[in-house]
């Protein structure tokens, strides 16, 4: 019994090293496009890879191309969905099934530029530091461009002062990471496309190296999924809520040192302009500035005491 274990481990094929985990949602024109340039990349890389291909319940022909496709790209492993579930969801369960030690997203819409895949890999293997590289867009491309710069640009200041730490592009989807890294913090990864800001915010709420590289991005191919008014309210709630989750102090203590200032300075108006009697609203904004202070403290208290 042990020779025939011994033997099946010889012949069963070693994991690879690299997983990319490609979502795809109505790509029927230009999948095999994509397909082709992340082969052609790293078939002479010399990273050993799967490319794990998540049809999200597209509603044209693209798992019926993709099912036409296995035959062409051996290491393919494709995986429909019933249901649409949204990128984030085909990521985190892509990641959760990856057999690579690196694990890098990126999308099926010819913006990024997929050729360099094998370069994001090398950063990893070549710093030990580093647990996430980055391709940070140099250009801003899509529907509402005038819309999306300004408030893609407030979001990532906001999270700059989160975290405490610069990011040149919040929610880029190319990215390669390291999977072990990532795996506590999958659970968190919102349905829709902040997924990749969560990710980027949880490695850097927990002193995760990452790396940003500059990149190029293309117009997109087909018809974009991205909706401006809703997609970038659920940006700032997503930023809000992880640094919320990590670091409750740096969003609640500002805001409570701020609400006490000013009732501190209010009471001493107060008194001098009517030495007997202090204003309603300024007590109310000293109470409201305990009340917040007394949230953040059991906030941090809550996120300290956390077994993750």
């Amino acid at each position: 019994m042990t020779a025939l274990r011994d033997a099946a481990a010889e012949i069963a094929p070693a994991p690879p090293y690299v997983t990319v985990v490609l979502p795809c949602y109505n790509e029927q024109d230009h999948v095999l496009l994509e397909l082709e340039r992340i082969t052609a990349a790293l078939d002479v890389s010399g990273y050993s890879y799967e490319l794990l291909v998540i049809d999200d319940a597209s509603t044209d022909a693209t798992l019926s191309v993709l099912r036409q496709a296995e035959s062409r790209f051996p290491w393919m492993r494709l995986l429909p969905f019933h249901r649409n579930g949204g990128s984030g969801t085909a990521r985190r369960i892509g990641t959760e099934q990856a057999r690579g030690e690196i694990v890098v997203w990126t999308d099926a819409d010819m913006t990024y530029p997929n050729e360099r895949i094998p370069e994001l890999v090398g950063l990893l293997d070549s710093d030990p530091t580093v647990d996430q590289v980055v391709g940070a867009r140099t250009s801003e491309e899509g529907r509402y461009k005038l819309l999306r710069v300004p408030a893609k640009y407030a979001i990532r200041k906001v999270a700059e002062r989160l975290t405490g730490t610069r990011i040149p592009d919040l929610n880029s989807g190319l990215r390669a990471f390291r999977r072990s890294v990532s795996l506590p913090y999958l659970r968190l990864l919102p349905p829709g496309f902040s997924c990749v800001t969560t990710l980027t915010l949880s490695f850097l709420s927990n002193q995760h190296g990452v790396r940003y590289v500059p990149i190029a991005y293309a117009k997109r191919a087909g018809q974009s999924k991205f909706h401006f008014t809703h997609d970038a309210y659920r940006y700032i709630l997503q930023v809000l809520r992880m640094v919320m989750y990590f670091d409750p102090l740096r969003v609640l203590m500002p805001v409570a040192l701020w609400l006490l200032g000013l009732g501190a300075a209010k009471t001493v108006y107060d008194v001098i302009v009517h030495p007997v009697r202090i204003a309603i609203n300024t007590v109310l904004l000293l109470v409201t500035g305990l009340i917040v202070a007394a949230l953040a403290l059991l906030a941090d208290l809550i996120v300290r005491s956390r077994p993750d």
